[in-house]
């Protein structure tokens, strides 16, 4: 079938009036009606639709062994159970969640949340870290790993998933997640993209308590893109969500399941469902799904079913063949994989990880402002005395685990340090090591003083001086602990001088003042925290930005570093001038102490970038958390830095940006096109393959330029595309479209080129129901954010 035909046929399934979808023609408005085997455009495989390329070999070994079950048999591989006969031997698949190691398990790492991890933008390092993960979850004996996740992407930016996210850009998220997906299957094991679709906010999420509205646009260009990248790169495994979409189901949505993902995207592989998103039997078999419960899809209905006409039979064997053919794609056939066992035995499956998770927090960490100015900022060099601020700079209380939640955070900020969300999204530590755990000993190495307060606020306990001496700063009148109530110290005087400071040695009654008026360098650490459950309810925390503005007032090199589970806002004190540096990161993982004193000592260059924009203000953002039944993504493709540009908004600090210990210089930009046939077809000409239209990952154009580290320390750019489509295309005033991370040496240049591939210059075309390329002028600009465009050159394309 080519492609305009298939693309043309799902046309049918729905128009578009306005600026959102109407309900899918095979369901009710109201949800509750059923997608009968009539209705259903489910794509079987084998039947032409969908070109299989690489994953043939698999399909045909899946066909094979469905070819000999008996339709009782294939009931069981549909609900996830294994099958033993004469001529079938088949083990089932054993999932368990984990985007940040395995939930819940003894003797397994904790690694970066992919928040995080893509804030490195280096591909490479995160398949690599994704095929770690993967390792782990293969020798403990499982095989369908609940993630990575796409859905969220990030729309609302209060989102309490957002930890287990890329990022709100469709681009970089496809990017991260194909890495992801390329990295999991390379150990063996079957991830299973989630949480499809339009699952962007947990408030209402149960049992479809919202619908999440959109139009083809939007669904194509932005919320479906991201899976298409996955399926391009091997995806077998799609979680669909407890929302609705367009007044359907997610998973009964024929349009949004068969129509989007398995036909569009040409999806091969299973789609099971959340906890308790199969609503019926054959409204949701016929919908797309492909593994569900045994209670709905028991022998005894399934085989009624198929004699009345509710499913047919080459559906039941599609879902079964769906179901199978992942297990051979990664290569589980080979039987050497190990069985679950107990999740409290050491299967010594950790390796190495932990040098490639500690990796991933060295290059996550964003540096966002360093003023130097006054010999203060980053990074640090031997200081003298250091304080550490804040709940987020040590342990906890007791931990490093939390208890296993789907019901959300008690609060917006964690007392400790904080390296991974909840719910499901949450890492096992083995161990944590905080930033205290770090910096003390360094500091103490590098014969220094250090002090802290592991808290946000504080107040200090009255007490009358150390046994055998004076009470603290000797005790002199106006000293601390001298009868004065003023716990300040008096700034720098040396041993033995007058009353108050440490003239009697280093006891003082410590507060929070006390310790930001007599160090060198202030450390300010705060969090933010979220996952499965419940939104967060704020973009910044009073009793964070108090301590901040606190420390400040009394300590001119004040330091603040971050961890947070999505976008923070910084407003109250970013300008403030004693507020010399600021790190900014995601969740980091196990080894998140050791990265942020890596970058803060200057053995590792800061070269994370910004994956969302920070806003001025929290109002700024779009999208605030839908609270009612009908959440209308009115706002079409404009989230996040699409959403600001568009409006002209000014925000803090722009989605890519991130700051360096050196400074980098961009020369001239050139592009060249590679395959100008591709280009002259408004339309694929091709049949639907592994992620789309045939050719739609083949490059189209190449683009050049080179970059100089001008400065005096070795480090890493992250060079960015954003490209600006004619009219025609209705697109952002520029998107991203390609990024290439590059290390250079002191004093030394890279050349950069980046692939811009067939469907990073196409648009979804309503009326066509089809990707196309508009005729007119393309500018492709590299730039090191989304507003620091360092070059530009305009193409012309003319196709028909």
């Amino acid at each position: 079938m080519k492609a305009a035909q298939s693309f043309r046929a799902l046309a049918a399934l729905s128009s578009i009036t306005g600026s959102l979808a109407v309900t899918n023609s095979s369901a009710p408005s109201n949800g509750n009606g059923t997608v009968t085997a009539a209705d259903s455009h489910a794509p079987i495989l084998g039947d032409g639709t969908v070109s299989l390329g690489m994953a043939t070999d698999a399909f045909n070994k899946a066909k094979a062994m469905v070819d000999q079950m008996t339709n009782a048999e294939k009931v069981k591989v549909i609900t996830g159970q294994g099958v033993t006969s004469a001529n079938i031997s088949w083990p089932g698949l054993v999932s368990k969640d984990g985007v940040a190691g395995i939930n819940q398990n003894f003797f397994v790492s904790g690694f970066a949340e992919p928040n995080a991890a893509t804030m490195t933008w280096n591909k490479t390092l995160y398949q690599l870290h994704s095929k770690a993960l993967g390792e782990e979850f293969y020798g403990s004996g499982y095989n369908l790993i609940m993630g990575p996740v796409a859905s969220p992407l990030g729309r609302d930016p209060l989102g309490g998933r957002s930890p287990e996210g890329f990022s709100p850009d469709p681009y970089l998220s496809g990017i991260m997640f194909g890495a992801a997906t390329a990295g999991i299957n390379s150990a063996g094991v079957i991830g299973v993209g989630r949480h499809y679709i339009l699952n962007e906010q947990e408030t209402n999420r149960m049992n479809g308590g919202y619908s999440a509205n959109a139009n083809d646009k939007t669904m194509s260009e932005v919320y479906v893109w991201p899976f298409a990248d996955a399926v391009y790169n091997g995806l077998m495994g799609v979680m669909c969500g407890m929302n609705k979409v367009n007044d359907s189901f997610s998973c009964e949505s024929d349009k949004g399941l068969n129509g989007y993902l398995k036909t569009n995207a040409g999806f091969p592989g299973l789609v099971m469902p959340d906890v308790n998103s199969q609503h019926t039997a054959f409204g949701s078999a016929n919908g797309g799904l492909d593994r569900g419960s045994a209670g709905l899809w028991n022998a005894v209905t399934i085989l009624k079913g198929l004699q009345d006409g509710d499913l047919t039979q080459d559906r039941l064997d599609d879902m079964a063949v769906r179901n199978i053919i992942g297990y051979y794609f990664v290569g589980l056939d080979d039987g050497l994989q190990p069985e679950a066992g107990s999740s409290m035995i050491d299967r010594g499956v950790r390796a190495n990880h932990s040098q490639v998770i500690r990796q991933v927090g060295d290059e996550a960490l964003i540096l966002l402002k360093n003023d130097k100015s006054t010999g203060g900022g980053l990074p640090l060099n031997k200081p003298a005395t250091v304080a550490l601020f804040g709940a987020h700079a040590g342990p906890c209380m007791a931990g490093p685990n939390q208890g296993f939640s789907v019901g959300g955070t008690p609060s917006d900020i964690y007392q400790g340090h904080l390296a991974t969300a909840c719910g499901s999204g949450d890492a096992s530590f083995s161990y944590l090591i905080t930033p205290f755990e770090v910096l003390n000993p360094r500091i103490a190495d590098d014969g220094g003083m250090i002090w802290w307060v592991l808290n946000n606020t504080y107040t200090p306990s009255d007490f009358s001086g150390f046994p055998g001496g004076g009470g603290p700063g000797g005790g002199g009148p106006g000293g601390p602990g001298g009868g004065n109530t003023n716990n300040s110290i008096v700034a720098r005087q040396g041993p033995g001088g007058p009353g108050g400071g440490f003239g009697g040695g280093t006891g003082a009654t410590p507060s929070i003042d006390a310790y930001s008026q007599n160090a060198d360098v202030c450390l300010v650490f705060i969090n933010s925290w979220s996952g499965e459950g419940a939104d967060r309810q704020e973009m910044s925390n009073v009793d964070q930005d108090n301590l901040v503005k606190s420390v400040a007032e009394n300590c001119n090199n004040t330091i603040v570093v971050g961890n947070f589970a999505g976008p923070r806002v910084l407003d109250e004190w970013i300008e403030l001038e004693n507020v010399r540096a600021v790190l900014y990161s995601g969740l980091l993982g196990q080894e998140s102490g050791r990265a942020i004193a890596d970058v803060l000592f200057g053995d590792v260059n800061p070269s994370g970038r910004l994956t969302h924009t920070i806003a001025k203000n929290a109002s700024d953002y779009p999208t605030p958390t839908c609270e009612t039944k009908q959440c209308n993504y009115t706002e079409g493709i404009y989230i996040d830095y699409r959403y600001f540009q568009q409006k002209d908004i000014e925000v803090r600090f722009p989605f890519g940006f991130g700051l360096s210990y050196t400074t980098f210089e961009y020369g001239e930009v050139s592009a060249t096109v590679t395959n100008a046939t591709a280009l002259a077809s408004k339309y694929p000409t091709g049949p639907i393959t592994l992620g789309g239209p045939e050719g739609s990952f083949d490059e189209v154009i190449s683009v050049s330029t080179t970059i100089a580290n001008t400065g005096d320390v070795d480090g890493a750019e992250v060079a960015q595309l954003y490209i600006s489509f004619p009219a025609e295309a209705a697109q952002p005033p520029r998107i991203l479209r390609g990024f290439e991370k590059v290390n250079i040496p002191a004093g030394q240049s890279a050349d950069v080129t980046i692939s811009v591939r067939r469907r990073d210059i196409s648009h979804w075309d309503n009326i066509a129901q089809n990707w196309a390329i508009a005729s007119g002028d393309y500018t492709l600009s590299i730039g090191a954010s989304v507003e620091d465009i360092k070059g530009n050159t305009t193409i012309t394309i003319t196709a028909s």
